[in-house]
């Protein structure tokens, strides 16, 4: 059988793989029901999506044909590795800060990895995002993030 998309191919490829190996972490969590899930019954559901997703993607690299083949390019080390430092960095410092610099930060990070940089966009971004974050994160779920610096309210 012919690869007809390489880019199709490889991202089907990798969601399977993905999926397939979240969806079996998850089963070491209590599942519960539909009515009462427990904490492996979403990463679970969310994880075998990502396998059929990745699997009707790849099913689709084989069987349409694509102009050329769709090859790879080259891996964007920039953004990849500037990516992944926004992440480390907002994860090392959410306890500290607290999500309302730990976020902008993030933010700031994040758009250095693009081609275009305006400030005026990621002044926008990191207060619609953070106050976003909040509402949903803190306000709607309840969960204990740190909103505010420990050097503000002491701790």
């Amino acid at each position: 059988m012919k690869i007809k998309s390489q880019r199709d191919f490889f991202s089907g490829l990798m969601f399977v793989v993905v999926g397939v190996v979240f969806a079996v972490g998850a089963t070491s969590y209590p599942m519960g029901s539909s009515a009462k899930p427990g904490a492996g019954y979403f990463p679970l559901i969310l994880s075998v999506l990502m396998a059929v997703l990745g699997a009707i993607v790849l099913f689709k690299s084989l069987t349409i044909e694509t102009e050329g083949g769709d090859p790879i390019g080259a891996i964007a080390w920039r953004p990849l590795i500037v990516i992944v430092t926004a992440i480390a960095v907002f994860g090392a410092t959410i306890d500290w800060f607290g999500l309302i610099l730990a976020a902008p930060i993030l933010i700031l990070i994040s758009s250095l990895a693009g081609d275009e940089f305006k400030w005026l966009g990621v002044a926008i971004n990191s207060v619609v995002l953070t106050l976003f974050s909040w509402l949903i994160f803190v306000y709607g779920l309840k969960l204990a993030i740190p909103l505010w610096p420990k050097f503000f309210v002491g701790g």
